[in-house]
């Protein structure tokens, strides 16, 4: 007998290695779901993949050029930059035009959304002329609005290597091509014959009418600081980040206060930088997406930023009218939680936002994306759940610098999905319950460098700042390259599904943005995919029994919004950015809904509201809540509204058109 406990004693750290290996697994693997039920979930479920056809004659690569100093790795610098829109372009009254910024021939193309109405326009690429350009310049995305108020959507594209540019749609145009548009500078003074403006390097935009006067403003979201990322023909001037948990070497943010336009022949807009808005260390974090959203119903929108390599950040807003004002808020330290899952705190890699309210209390839930691969670089997704009651009480603990959520993620089943991108909260069957879309990848090609990612990972911060001491991440490498698009939606249990691959979208390419609209006005909402080195896709929904919905297009009145005269393009009317709707039906369950100004990533949703219903077919009570744009006066109305489409033209009361 001695000897047998001296053989198990000996055996003792096999068994406890043994156990422990079992005990992560099961910690670690995605969680599973009964397959009857996740069946009958997914037979709800249609989507018809479409191809979205590009401008042809441009030169394709599959590789971006890059400073000399990121030689080493190049892939890494290369893996952002596919985006893509879904907006009403062309006035007739649908979101059915797309706005695609593709890496591949590093242009941002408008093209009609598949099989809705086709054949109204040629794809086309969006012209900077007269506007200086310059070698190491590349678009990262684009966001549709109406920036001089004039009724019709105008476009924002954002870049590395510059500072954006507003794209304004001429009032004359009678068709959708590169003439309709006319370039303007949102940053005076960059030249003429050559670009000299900043280099900037921005990933991320939030338009939302940010110091409550009426009007849109923009967050202008930087990556990487201000220099020659893509300028192969120099060595010098970039940087790494500092730390992969706790970096703030980035690029400067930047926040502009409109200030005034001009309708007309030659339209305009001119917009007020304003500094030291947030600080310098939230500023200079890496950031990848972000979101505004007013989510204490006071009218003002918070901003969230969702920083790579750490600490996301929460703005509370403390504006008035002409002067934009943020405080940061912080989840407050409890037992059991970790720093790393504290909103306003943590270490993760924020890569993607949205907003929706998970469980019907009246009251914006988050889900934020983060770098999520199984035994690679394990962190979570945030489902950030809101732990207060009333409006009242959610103010009164943001003005005492409180973040009052709390990620449940695990337990609702959406924790672990891959290296998380975009994500989008929509009822795709409107069955009341949203969804949740998330594209994932990082960088696909024949050579697996997750060891050497690895090794990064756990190395002193002291090293990853040079991009030098970083190991090979080169054309032909792969870093999550398979990954696919996720796909989750709550089953009986409360838990979420994920149903990407019973409905056959999971394709592994690595994706990116995510655009979401309903193109041809039957009230099921269709979703663009943006895909990384990879031609984008369009789902178009084909979903059988889908429940009944209520969707709201909500426009200001001081803006036409009529078909063109002439010939012209129509004017589709000047969306109310920031405009809030709650639903209240029958069974007492709450449903939110916003005019989004483009939260995200790389892709932008459309401007209508659309609530799901579920087999309700009767009015439902709705609350309207919005900016006068006359007066920047807080509106507020109840209404009863039947389910389907409605246009409400917004001013001192909402009126249906």
């Amino acid at each position: 007998m001695p000897s047998m406990f001296g053989w198990l004693r000996r055996q003792l750290p096999g068994v406890v290695a043994v156990l422990l290996v079992a005990a992560l697994f099961v910690v670690v693997r995605l969680p599973g779901e009964p397959a009857a039920e996740s069946d009958e979930l997914a037979d709800k479920h249609r989507f018809t993949p479409l191809a979205i056809a590009l401008p042809s004659g441009f030169k394709q690569q599959t590789i971006r050029r890059v400073n000399k100093s990121y030689s080493k790795i190049d892939a890494w610098i290369s893996s952002v930059g596919a985006g893509i829109a879904m907006n009403d372009l062309d006035g007739d009254g649908l979101p059915n035009d797309l706005c695609v910024t593709d890496p591949r021939i590093d242009q941002v193309a408008v093209t009609p959304a598949p099989g809705a109405k086709p054949g109204r326009y040629e794809p086309f690429a969006l012209d900077p002329a007269p506007l200086p350009m310059g070698y190491a310049i590349a678009p990262m995305g684009c966001a549709p609005a109406d920036f001089n108020e004039d009724g019709r959507m105008d476009l924002l594209v954002y870049f590395w290597g510059r500072s954006p540019i507003l794209y304004l749609a001429k009032p004359g145009a009678t068709k959708l091509d590169k003439n309709a548009y006319v370039p303007t500078e949102l940053v005076p003074g960059v030249g003429t014959r050559g670009y000299a403006g900043p280099q900037w390097n921005s990933n991320a935009v939030a338009l939302d009418d940010f110091d409550g006067d009426g009007h849109l403003d923009i967050y202008l979201g930087n990556y990487f600081p201000d220099g020659p990322v893509l300028d192969d023909r120099v060595r010098g001037g970039v940087k790494m980040n500092r730390s992969l948990s706790n970096a703030s070497n980035g690029g400067e943010d930047h926040v502009f206060r409109w200030t005034g336009a001009t309708k007309g022949a030659n339209p305009t807009v001119k917009y007020e930088p304003v500094p030291k808005v947030i600080p310098e260390k939230l500023s200079k974090g890496w950031v990848l997406a972000a979101a505004a959203n007013d989510l204490n119903g006071d009218g003002l929108p918070e901003l969230y930023l969702a920083q790579d390599h750490g600490k996301d950040a929460l703005l509370f807003n403390t504006s008035v009218p002409g002067r934009i004002s943020f405080s940061p808020v912080k989840a407050n330290r409890t037992p059991g939680l970790p720093k790393s899952k504290r909103l306003g705190v943590d270490s993760f890699k924020g890569m993607g936002i949205d907003f929706g309210d998970f469980n019907h209390d009246g009251m914006y839930d988050m889900f934020v994306s983060n770098i999520t691969t199984s035994f690679g670089i394990q962190e979570s997704n945030y489902q950030f759940v809101n732990d207060t009651r009333s409006n009242r009480e959610l103010t009164r603990r943001l003005h005492d610098g409180e973040a009052p959520w709390t990620d449940r993620s695990s337990a609702l089943g959406t924790a672990w999905s891959g290296w998380g991108w975009d994500v989008k909260i929509a009822d795709f069957v409107n069955s009341g319950e949203p969804a949740i879309a998330q594209t994932t990848g990082f960088v696909k090609g024949r050579h697996n460098r997750w060891p050497q990612l690895q090794e990064l990972a756990a190395s002193n911060d002291l090293i990853v700042e040079h991009p030098g001491l970083w190991p090979n991440i080169n054309a032909g490498d792969d870093i999550a390259g398979s990954q696919r698009l996720h796909f989750f939606v709550k089953n009986s249990k409360g838990r979420y599904s994920d149903l990407a691959g019973r409905l056959g979208i999971n394709i592994p390419v690595p994706t990116r943005g995510i655009a979401v609209g309903d193109v041809d006005g039957d009230g099921r909402l269709e979703m663009a995919v943006a895909r990384q080195w990879d031609a984008p896709v369009f789902y178009k929904n084909d979903s059988p029994g889908a429940g009944n919905f209520l969707g709201l297009r909500l426009q200001h009145d001081d803006a036409p919004a009529e078909p063109g005269k002439g010939g012209a393009l129509g004017a589709a009317g000047s969306p109310a950015v920031g405009a809030q709707v709650m639903v209240t039906t029958a069974d007492g369950r709450k449903h939110l809904g916003r005019v989004d100004g483009g939260s995200g990533h790389g892709g932008k949703r459309s401007s209508e509201v659309h609530i799901g219903l579920g087999d309700s077919a009767k009015p439902v009570a709705v609350m309207v809540c919005w900016r006068d744009r006359r007066t920047g006066a807080f509106r507020e109305q109840k209404m009863t509204l039947a389910p389907g489409w409605h246009t409400l033209r917004l001013g001192a009361q909402a009126k249906e058109k």
